[in-house]
């Protein structure tokens, strides 16, 4: 992304620009923390790199596509078919098991109805859910539907996964079972995964990462692997 300025109530007294002109370049591969205090620009930052919004201005570069330029339709198909969000609450269809919950991003990428329940159990197995996929969002703790989450985020088989505080709403040794999962999904399966979080310790478990404050970018350890010649976010 090049050059990114995000401003809301736009014309009027109150205008509130929350990203200052940030430039970056996400590697295909790379696992990267953004972290940022509570007001930092963070979140904003993070609704850019998922497409959820656009920018006032600037460019965004998507696996060559530039997302600033889409229409709404093209947005939630960039969406649903190249990013999996993973929230901090979760986010589930509380009316519908584990395995509808996993299939429904598949549901409407227009995959069959007998290759989405193969799919979704092969990766609730990944994540070690495959005995609780009859099981309701209720009756699962928070690292339960986290994972379920998780397998839910890989339904399409994205380009990148993005995490906003996976780890927030759960106890040490639940938040360490789902960041090891993020690392094999890096690791084994080749996925970009950038975290988004306020906490150091998670950020340093990352090979890069990159400080806003302010809306701006203020240290980034930068690169260390060998680029690709494709990009998932480029300048």
């Amino acid at each position: 992304m090049s050059n990114i300025i995000k401003r809301y109530y736009i014309g009027q007294p109150n205008e509130l620009q929350i990203l200052n002109g940030i430039s970056l370049t996400v590697h295909e591969g790379e696992f990267v923390a953004i972290v940022g205090a509570s007001g930092s620009g963070k979140s904003t930052l993070m609704n850019m790199i998922g497409a959820l919004d656009k920018p006032t201005e600037g460019s965004y570069l998507l696996n060559g596509v530039d997302v600033s330029k889409l229409s709404d339709k093209q947005l939630s198909e960039i969406r649903n078919k190249e990013i999996g969000f993973v929230f901090q609450t979760f986010n589930l269809i509380s009316r519908t098991n584990a395995l509808k919950n996993v299939e429904m991003p598949m549901l409407y990428a227009g995959v069959s109805r007998k290759e989405r329940s193969k799919r979704a159990m092969e990766l609730l197995e990944m994540v070690e859910m495959e005995d609780r996929y009859t099981h309701k969002p209720n009756e699962l703790s928070g690292g339960q539907k986290q994972r379920v989450a998780i397998a839910r985020a890989m339904a399409n088989d994205p380009s990148i996964i993005l995490a906003d505080e996976p780890t927030g709403a759960l106890d040490s040794k639940t938040g360490r079972m789902v960041m090891d999962i993020f690392h094999k999904l890096h690791k084994k399966e080749g996925k970009t995964v950038v975290l988004i979080t306020h906490s150091p310790e998670l950020a340093s478990e990352t090979e890069r990462i990159i400080t806003i404050s302010d809306g701006s970018i203020i240290s980034d350890t930068g690169y260390k692997g060998n680029a690709p010649a494709k990009e998932v976010s480029a300048e």
